[in-house]
């Protein structure tokens, strides 16, 4: 496989990286004056003092908030749609996103509808969007994230649920959506439980191990992808074992900041569509749980195929197993890091999902995420799919 030499690398976001980063925010540039603060349904982010902390900083910054609490893990377009009248009727000029993933993408979507008439899905490019241009530039974004696992800090898309239609896909308007600024404090993950630790991380991973087999790989997205492969690979396990080593935790969260940054030189492939779909219709299955299901068989099938096989020694060797010489050999490195995160053995029948869906989840993955399977490094069919699922089904 050729790496591109010609790339186009505009990451316009300003990152403060680091332990204690957020004890800075108040010095940064802010892009308003009065935010609306999205924040998750959960109860971790007040009972850690995260958003009092970052309260605190607005105010000491001259900014008023505004508390939005009803993200869900998997954030659904009414939730969205919420969001944004919420800014609206509060008169919020910019919007802080502090969480995880999730967070950020429904803050990305917010910032759409808070400016824009009608309904989020009028501005979705896929599946039943209707793919407008969004016409009001949306709000501004500073992202804090509390976790390491979709780089959504330092890209320009999010990803949000349409309940009615069973499609989770993403919402992008070019560089408007990237935020303006972005946090990332590692001393803010360690509140992470072990297990969406190893979700989170995976996620990370595998955004990143896509970006190195997808066609589109090039000199920047080699780079970053490798290095990120590296960091996320070789520290992961160490932050699930020890939520509070922060050592680990820094380079765990520089690999997730390195694997959104991919996406933006670089992209995902049809792994990420295969698992949206799973969680379009399984709004409890976190994202990176679904990922790890279907990795094994998903790369399995390409290394069957004989796709860039000096690739995937390559990113065995990156994951630490440097007497790596064939390409199963990422296979089995994975595997034993899946094993190391206690995560090996996750199953779909514990989220309700059976077999006889897979069929209608693969017409989902080509229909709401299908702008990913160009990407993979040979052609990926509807029976691919299926039996992908089908090999990685407990």
């Amino acid at each position: 496989m050729n790496t591109s030499r010609v790339f186009d690398y505009n990451v316009p976001t300003h990152t403060v990286f680091g332990a204690g980063a957020l004890n800075r925010l108040h010095e940064q540039a802010l892009p308003g004056r009065k935010a609306l603060l999205v924040i998750s349904n959960g109860k971790s982010t007040r009972a850690h003092g995260y958003l009092d902390r970052t309260v605190e900083q607005l105010q000491k910054a001259g900014v008023e908030s505004v508390v939005f609490d009803r993200v869900e893990p998997n954030p659904l377009k009414d939730t969205v749609m919420a969001g944004g009248a919420c800014a609206r009727e509060h008169g919020c000029d910019f919007i802080v996103a502090l969480g995880g993933g999730s967070v950020m993408d429904a803050a990305k979507a917010i910032a759409i509808v808070a400016t824009n008439e009608g309904d989020l899905w009028d501005y979705v490019l896929f599946g039943t969007g209707k793919g407008l241009p969004v016409k009001e530039a949306p709000l501004p974004i500073v992202a804090i994230t509390t976790t390491a696992g979709t780089g959504s800090e330092t890209d320009g898309g999010g990803v949000i649920t349409n309940p009615e239609t069973h499609e989770k896909t993403a919402v992008f308007d070019g560089l408007r959506l990237f935020p303006k600024l972005a946090i990332v404090d590692p001393e803010l993950m360690c509140s992470v439980p072990p297990a969406f630790t190893a979700y989170q991380g995976f996620d990370a991973l595998f955004h990143s191990t896509e970006g190195y087999i997808s066609k589109n790989a090039n000199l920047v997205s080699d780079m970053v992808a490798i290095t990120a492969i590296e960091n996320v690979g070789r520290y992961l396990a160490a932050t699930v074992a020890d939520g509070h080593d922060l050592s680990a935790r820094e380079r765990v969260a520089f690999g997730n900041w390195l694997s959104g940054v991919q996406m933006v030189v670089g992209t995902c492939t049809s792994e990420h569509s295969l698992e949206h779909a799973l969680s379009a219709y399984h709004q409890d299955l976190p994202h990176g749980a679904g990922l790890i299901m279907i990795s094994r068989a998903y790369y399995t099938h390409f290394i069957n195929k004989g796709c860039c096989p000096e690739r995937f020694v390559r990113m065995a060797k990156a994951l630490g197993m440097e007497d790596a010489t064939e390409p199963m050999d990422f296979v089995t490195a994975l595997t034993r890091l899946q094993e190391a995160c206690g995560v090996a053995d996750l199953r779909m029948s514990d989220y309700g999902i059976t077999p006889d869906e897979f069929e209608t989840m693969a017409r989902n993955a080509v229909s709401a995420m299908g702008f990913l399977f160009p990407a993979d490094p040979v052609e990926l069919s509807f029976e691919d799919c299926v039996e992908i699922y089908r090999a990685s089904y407990k």
